[in-house]
């Protein structure tokens, strides 16, 4: 698929005009992805989402230990329902559902910056998270609303 048709795709996906998303650095990301924050900064991609109009949420979670610290973390910092310290599920709940019945979406950029890696938050605990966050993916995606999410690990 070249450049243009990706960019054309894109476009439908996220009704954003060609020559907003050419002039970001997503261009070449998927509309509904979670990956390493490798190649892009912070700063660049809140711009970005404020460029493109969208919903921009970001977790520091360096000082997280276990995974009610990172749900606590999550919560708080993307300004969610109280409920969603309980658990996974409802993480998942709180971004997606109650959301969308609140009314129509821009999209979403999401970024979760140091994920811990320890015993209490293991890599079986950090997978899970990041499945919460491909299930968000998939779930707006469905729904003709970007949601990009990008992470690093402390």
């Amino acid at each position: 698929m070249s450049l243009r048709q990706e960019t054309t795709s894109q476009r439908a996906a996220t009704n954003v005009p060609v020559c907003a998303l050419a002039e970001t650095p997503l261009r070449g990301v998927r509309p509904n992805i979670v990956q390493s924050i490798r190649a892009f900064r912070v700063p660049e991609l809140q711009d970005t989402a404020q460029s493109l109009g969208q919903h921009f949420l970001y977790a520091n979670l360096a000082n997280a230990q276990s995974k009610q610290d990172v749900l606590d973390l999550i919560g708080h910092q993307f300004m969610l329902s109280v409920h969603v310290g309980k658990n996974f599920d409802a993480l998942y709940d709180s971004m997606t559902d109650p959301l969308h019945k609140s009314g129509p979406q821009p999209g979403f950029i999401v970024v979760l910056e140091h994920i811990p890696a320890n015993g209490k938050f293991d890599k079986e605990a950090r997978e899970q998270l990041l499945d919460i966050f491909r299930d968000a993916a998939d779930y707006w995606g469905d729904r003709k609303i970007p949601f990009r999410c990008f992470y690093s690990f402390l």
